[in-house]
């Protein structure tokens, strides 16, 4: 019983992380407004260092995205 309640609150974070995870790995393939050079960096940048990639990336690349 007390391995499974904490469990509750972490399974809601891990799964959060890995959305934004995913989500900032197609940002960065699909992102229009960096060249092709930079789009190859930040998605081995997103996939190598995961969660701190992503969180980079969420910070400096995403907001040059020209829909």
């Amino acid at each position: 019983m007390f391995v499974f309640l904490p469990m509750l609150f972490i399974l809601p974070i891990i799964l959060a992380l890995f959305a934004f995870w995913i989500w900032m790995l197609i940002s960065a393939i699909q992102n229009r407004g960096i060249s092709e050079g930079e789009k190859v960096a930040w998605v081995l940048v997103v996939l190598f260092t995961h969660f701190l990639g992503a969180f980079i990336y969420f910070l400096l690349g995403y907001p040059k995205r020209n829909g």
